[in-house]
């Protein structure tokens, strides 16, 4: 049997040591409820994106739930790596406690918001209680289908696009809140999250219409089926512009930073940025919004900072214990 020569051995030796080898390092996005989909196609291909660039290879984990709710599991210690939440008050609430460093939303575009979304309203097929806009929601008879705004940033949103409605109407603080009072009223059922709320609507039947993101509504009518259900956009809603986050005592414990910020960083890349466009949620980079232009009607919109004066200010007054919502929900 011939001999491989010293000389190849020695060669190979100093091949196999000097070659950079990488152990797998996993990451833990925990995310909202509507945002399933969207992140099972991310995932492999940040992944594959990361393997290619680095040579190293990294699994994405992910956790959905309503928005309120997963924040606070991550301040009872639920170790993520990154938030991708629906409104800045659930990462402000982690980054009080100094979990995540202050200055999050100047880390990435946009406030860290790599996409937008709005309320709308979703209907059993040929709209048969006629509803058209936010006043319909308060008649007599009528069921409504919303999250509960406690647990739940769909909730919120769907709630604050009520108000807001009242107030660009001409309406003051009071009749805003008596507004919000009727529709509440047609609530039947306070669902903790988005999902929760679809799954009541879909499967078990309950209720005329669903409040929910365009990106579920428009997920729904691909997925369950267009001659099920249908779509309407009332005259003006809200801006929804959901806040991603890296959770700095996670990340620098783990030794997993480098990572987690590139996987943020690719839900801003124009590859991230078409994922985003194909699954329902409106992109920020400007070529891929005109490519898809399409998909997503214009609708006049407000935002929280613009018309109630920010998410501070909204979540004390509105959300806080004993706040608006409380009122309206006790009575």
């Amino acid at each position: 049997m011939p001999r491989t020569p010293f000389a190849a051995v020695i060669a190979f030796a100093v091949l196999a040591f000097s070659t950079p080898t990488f152990a797998q390092t996993t990451i833990f996005n925990v995310s909202y409820d509507v945002t399933r989909e969207l992140y099972k196609e991310i995932n492999p291909a940040f992944e594959a994106d990361w393997k290619a660039k680095s040579g190293e290879a990294v699994t994405v984990k992910q956790s959905h739930g309503g928005s309120s709710k997963q924040a606070l599991s991550v301040l009872n210690g639920l170790e993520a790596d990154v938030v991708t939440m629906n409104q800045s008050p659930d990462i402000d609430v982690i980054a009080d406690k100094g979990i995540i460093a202050k200055d999050w939303r100047d880390r990435f575009p946009f406030k860290a918001s790599p996409y937008t979304t709005t309320t709308v309203f979703v209907v059993r097929k040929g709209n048969p209680k006629a509803i058209k806009d936010w006043d319909d929601l308060t008649k007599k008879g009528l069921q409504v289908i919303v999250p509960n705004p406690k647990t739940s940033g769909n909730g919120r949103y769907t709630y604050l696009s009520a108000w807001g409605y009242s107030l660009q109407k001409g309406g003051d603080a009071a009749a805003a809140k008596d507004f919000v009072t009727r529709l509440f009223a047609n609530v039947p059922v306070l669902d903790g999250g988005g999902r929760g709320a679809t799954t009541t609507f879909t499967q078990n039947q309950i209720g005329d219409v669903l409040i929910t993101f365009e990106s579920e509504a428009l997920a729904l009518a691909r997925e369950i089926g267009e001659d099920k259900f249908d779509i309407v956009y009332p005259s003006i809603s809200i801006e929804a512009e959901p806040p991603v986050a890296v959770v700095d005592s996670v990340v620098d414990r783990r030794g997993t930073r480098k990572q987690a910020t590139a996987y943020l960083e690719f839900l801003f890349s124009p590859q991230g940025q078409e994922i985003i466009a194909n699954r329902d949620f409106r992109p920020r980079d400007a070529e891929v919004a005109a490519k898809h232009a399409s998909r997503f009607p214009a609708l006049k919109t407000f935002t929280v900072e613009g018309l109630l004066g920010g998410w501070e200010k909204a979540q004390k007054e509105h959300f806080g214990e004993g706040g608006v919502f409380d009122q309206i929900f006790q009575k």
